[in-house]
């Protein structure tokens, strides 16, 4: 049994397409087709059940969880082997949805362990979840609920959630706006998965709405461009108010108890210097990067 094509019935069994899948692998979907039929052709069973959309059937479910363990204690053995051969040297091995948050405590980080590797990965929950239960990756930063067998987690930050309006909009220079206010208003949004649909979804149902969304998009910074060029309106975390011109956007408070994001650390097992790198990021003082009071 090949570790090539684990692999790429790990991509198969998360994205359940093979297309997606071979997208995300730069393979060709017949050749990937033929992977998996070699593989359950191997095993003896069927892994995926195809009647309609393509979906991971129990037996797939299992042999998955497996594939994941192995993977990870292949993994664990190749980061032993690499650290006994550069005499001590570690590496830990970082998640995130984005790392604008994590630059301040990764810096703190490196001076202080600068013979620690720190190798950053940017995926979505969904991906960090297979990550964490193959063992790609010691920790993991997410907005959203991670879930993986064995998964500890532990928040870190909670921050406003900001309303951003084009300058001439008649919401500019308003202080705080209901989302009944916002119902008829076009919205500029990310893609179902991602944490500001998912919040602006439930924002606007927790008051029996809908929200009217025009432009759905992958790339949340590109949200603000369309935003400042009147396309809509969108939501942004209390960070990009740093991160992107003050000027291009008019920021409104969202009147509704839950207009916030929560970041949480996630992993399962943590090697010493992943358990230094979880203790900087848990103890950082976010507000002096981003303070909360700035309007």
């Amino acid at each position: 049994m090949e570790l090539n094509a684990l692999h790429q019935f790990l991509a198969v069994a998360r994205e359940e397409h093979l297309s997606r899948a071979a997208a995300e692998l730069r393979v060709a979907q017949p050749a990937l087709s033929r992977t998996i039929a070699r593989l359950e052709a191997e095993l003896g069973a069927p892994l995926f059940d195809r009647a309609g959309r393509l979906r991971l059937n129990a037996t797939g479910v299992l042999f998955r969880d497996h594939v994941e363990r192995a993977l990870g204690e292949l993994e664990a053995g190749r980061r032993a082997v690499a650290k006994a051969v550069l005499g001590g040297a570690d590496t830990v091995r970082l998640a995130s949805e984005t790392f604008l948050p994590l630059t301040g405590p990764i810096a703190a980080f490196k001076a202080a362990n600068p013979e620690v590797e720190v190798r950053l990965r940017q995926m979505g929950t969904h991906e960090m979840e297979q990550a964490l239960r193959a063992g790609e990756v010691d920790l993991c930063l997410a907005s959203q609920p991670v879930k993986a067998p064995d998964t500890t987690a532990e928040v870190v930050h909670v921050e406003q959630v900001w309303l951003a309006a084009p300058p001439g909009h008649r919401l500019a220079g308003v202080h705080n706006v209901t989302v009944e206010e916002l119902a008829d208003e076009p919205f500029v949004i990310t893609r179902r998965g991602q944490w500001q649909r998912r919040l602006l979804d439930w924002l606007f149902t927790d008051r029996n709405l809908e929200p009217r969304i025009i432009c759905e998009i992958d790339e949340p910074a590109a949200t603000y461009t369309l935003v400042g060029a009147g396309l809509g309106l969108s939501i942004f975390p209390q960070i990009a108010r740093f991160a992107f011109p003050e000027s291009d956007v008019a920021w409104v408070g969202v009147d509704h108890p839950h207009c916030f994001r929560t970041l949480s650390l996630h992993w399962v097992r943590l090697p010493p210097a992943a358990q230094r790198l979880r203790a900087q990021i848990a103890d950082w003082d976010w507000n002096q990067d981003f303070p909360a009071g700035r309007r």
